[in-house]
């Protein structure tokens, strides 16, 4: 898999540095891979922390040498719609072929379609990798991979065998079509439609918006995952069927035949991203094929929907790395005023490093930063629990937990992405907001995040009203005692992080009891209440992780004391100075709605 690197040579001068955190991801591998049920999986058995490793680092080389330079080379040199033809920006070829190559869009699939069978615990570091160094790049593999999944968990084995080998290998990507002019995430809306045929195909005639990696000039063939209404079906989300649309029609042989019915309208001109080609695609008369059940798309879509959202939250996660990389950079090179006890004695100024301030900043970026980094591992885990565990009930307890948490990873890693960059910028100073140092654009790059597969307030509203109050599994109680197991430790090194936990799980027992009782008192207070609950959700999960990194760094804190002590400090600024924050939003979610639903807005 891993050929010789290329040096790309291109025109432009990286201004920001990224290192990939291999150390990090490998000490959570390392280490927090004690979960009894991932490890029973058979098919992982083989996958050790040395092939891990090896992985790691060189998926390190080429997001650090190549896909890192095309950030700036998007941002300054957008996909442009010349003729009909997507074209994207200078590099982006070279160094997709080069991506290809080296296997790495067949990472984590399935070796039957010639993937690699990696877990999602190594599969997520790589997605990490990826969108710090160049998000706008990622997006064009990061859908082939979610449509994927969709094909291999729903299409027939002729479908299958047709479409994913191309796929797995890079030569063919996938998209997702979804969003319509008339509808975003009220799906029941859309307008397109499908009419079958003699053969058992459909022809499909509608306009989707806003659909990223739409058209391009990467690949071969663009597999679209469409979702549009049969001539029969009924009117709502009931009527809603998934399709596979190709871009090009593929012959019986597996070759590539005739363009099919669908055309790119336009590319969006974005606040970020740039490099990504965002597509309005027309659909007229194009021939498509049934994905799963009639009238069920949205059960088939939402497989490859869900795991999208755990991605999009790895996406703020590694923006976020980036931006905390360069700040730390910045600050040791930057002089700027006399610090309290500063190192100068000379009367000269300190490095802005020196500053209190600046120190918490920072402290406070790589406190969520590393805490996030945990509690993907742990999601990740849990993920492959869900899907290959040999015992049913194990599987889908662990599913339980992976619907719970996928809103808030997805909501919490992108809004605290925005702080994250806003703070860089803010260290930076002016420099921050000139596009020469790149930190800029980190900001806007990372301001779909928050939007993308429905918007952060969505997977709130998600979160309680379907994920909270279930009928058939009450999912946040089962956490909550899965959470209190591990605080009853005796260890006394973790007493008062324990403690701090502990009075913060009150909290959020509290909370989830006021939401319940207002469930059926008043649902305006329930909804103006959502965002605030995901967010004390997630900050109690980032503290549940911070706890098991230091339950391994207390316990092997001999073996390298400058590591382990460098995790100890900051935990402790988590449990001092983020954590607390829950009190200000449950605080403010249970002053109710009435006062907001009667405002009167002139």
């Amino acid at each position: 898999m891993f050929a010789k690197l290329v040096n790309f040579n291109y025109f432009i001068k990286i201004m920001t540095i990224y290192t990939a955190p291999v150390e990090d991801m490998m000490f959570l591998y390392e280490n927090l891979r004690n979960n009894k049920n991932y490890n029973e999986i058979e098919k992982y058995k083989d996958v050790t922390p040395d092939l891990v490793k090896n992985i790691l680092e060189e998926a390190a080389k080429i997001n650090q040498n190549i896909i890192l330079p095309l950030a700036k080379s998007g941002d300054e040199n957008p996909t442009v719609l010349e003729n009909g033809i997507v074209r994207t920006p200078p590099g982006y070829k070279e160094a997709y072929k080069k991506y290809i190559e080296d296997g790495w869009t067949s990472l984590s699939c399935d070796p039957k379609f010639g993937g690699q069978g990696m877990p999602k615990t190594v599969s997520a570091f790589f997605d990490e990798m990826l969108s710090s160094a160049c998000l706008s790049f990622k997006l064009y593999s990061e859908l082939s991979i979610g449509a994927y999944n969709c094909i291999n968990h729903h299409a027939t084995d002729e479908i299958k065998n047709r479409y994913l080998p191309k796929m797995v290998e890079g030569k063919w990507s996938g998209t997702m079509c979804l969003t319509e002019p008339v509808c975003g995430t009220d799906l029941g809306l859309l307008k397109t439609k499908a009419v079958e045929q003699k053969d058992g195909s459909f022809k499909l005639s509608g306009q989707k918006i806003f659909i990223t990696s739409g058209d391009h000039d990467l690949t071969e063939n663009i597999i679209h995952l469409v979702i549009a209404r049969a001539s029969d079906s009924p009117s709502g989300t009931k009527g809603i069927s998934l399709f596979l649309v190709p871009k090009f029609i593929v012959k019986d042989d597996g070759s590539i035949g005739p363009r099919n019915g669908v055309s790119t309208g336009s590319i969006e001109s974005k606040m970020g991203i740039k490099g990504s080609a965002t597509c309005v695609l027309n659909f007229d008369d194009a021939v498509g094929y049934m994905i799963g059940p009639k009238n069920k798309g949205l059960n088939s879509m939402f497989t490859m929907m869900n795991l999208e959202r755990i991605v999009v939250g790895i996406q703020g996660l590694g923006i976020s790395e980036i931006a905390y990389q360069n700040s730390v950079n910045y600050a040791k090179e930057r002089k700027q005023g006399k610090a309290h006890n500063g190192k100068n004695q000379n009367g000269g100024a300190d490095l802005i490093i020196e500053h209190a301030d600046i120190r918490k900043s920072l402290l406070n970026m790589k406190s969520i930063i590393e805490g996030e980094r945990a509690l993907c591992f742990w999601l990740s885990q849990q993920t492959e629990v869900s899907l290959y565990h040999s015992d049913e009930k194990i599987r889908r307890e662990a599913s339980e937990l992976v619907s719970l948490m996928t809103p808030v990873v997805k909501s919490m890693f992108t809004d605290l992405g925005m702080e994250i960059t806003s703070d860089a910028m803010q260290i930076f100073g002016g420099y921050g907001y000139t596009k020469d140092q790149g930190i800029e654009q980190l900001y806007r790059d990372n301001r779909i995040t928050p939007i993308y597969e429905g918007t952060n307030s969505v997977q709130a509203i998600d979160l309680v009203f379907r994920k909270l109050v279930n009928k058939e599994s009450d999912i946040i109680n089962k956490y909550i005692e899965s959470l209190k197991k591990d605080l009853s430790s005796n260890n006394q090194e973790l007493k008062n992080f324990n403690e701090k936990l502990e009075n913060s799980l009150k909290t959020l027992i509290k909370f989830t009891d006021w939401i319940k009782d207002k469930m059926q008192k008043s649902k305006n207070d329930v909804s103006a209440a959502c965002n605030d609950y995901l967010k004390v959700l997630g900050y109690v999960a980032v503290a549940h992780s911070w706890i098991k990194v230091l339950e391994v760094s207390y316990k092997n804190y001999e073996t390298n004391k400058q590591f382990y002590e460098d995790k100890i400090n900051t935990a402790k600024y988590y449990f001092e100075r983020v954590l607390p924050r829950i009190e200000s939003h449950y605080i403010t979610a249970v002053s109710g709605s009435d006062y907001i639903m009667s405002h009167k807005f002139n």
